[in-house]
């Protein structure tokens, strides 16, 4: 990662970590053509899992920064991805932000905004997206936010 996508992701309060790796039977990542598919990274920060309900537990402030924190894990996909060649990145086309959230819950795009910001901040115009962002029952290992993305590459060398 460039040193240049790296300082605006500290100036957001992140650093880029390890990718993880797949749980079960699927790959993080997915290129067909100039398209970068990043299957749904979780809400981790500080090497732990931020867990929880948003309106159950979890207020939309703390549900915000588990987006935050798992478009960061987004990031660092798409890094592995391009082989830290963030640069590729034409556009962020489409996120979805998956918000495990109380039945009476309802601003959802408040929490997912925390995602597109990062994308934002650290892409710039690049960064503006297209987006779902949508309350579910739950989420994988209990997660609080799970955001996934498609994403526009330069065309391969």
């Amino acid at each position: 990662m460039s040193d240049t996508f790296a300082s605006r992701l500290a100036a957001l309060g992140h650093s880029l970590p390890e990718p993880s790796s797949p749980v079960a039977n699927y790959v993080s990542t997915v290129r067909a053509g100039n398209l970068l598919i990043v299957s749904g990274q979780i809400s981790v920060g500080n090497d732990a899992v931020l867990t929880g309900a948003v309106g159950a537990g979890v207020s939309p402030e703390q549900g915000r920064l588990a987006a935050e924190c798992a478009a960061v894990g987004v990031i660092a996909q798409i890094a592995a991805a391009t082989d830290g060649s963030l640069a590729s990145v034409r556009r962020i086309a489409r996120l979805g932000v998956f918000i495990a959230s109380a039945p009476d819950f309802s601003d959802h795009s408040q929490v997912a905004d925390g995602a597109s910001d990062v994308f934002v901040g650290v892409f710039g115009e690049a960064g503006r997206h297209a987006r779902a962002a949508v309350g579910v029952a739950s989420l994988p290992a209990g997660a609080t936010v799970e955001v996934d993305a498609l994403v526009e590459l330069e065309p391969a060398a």
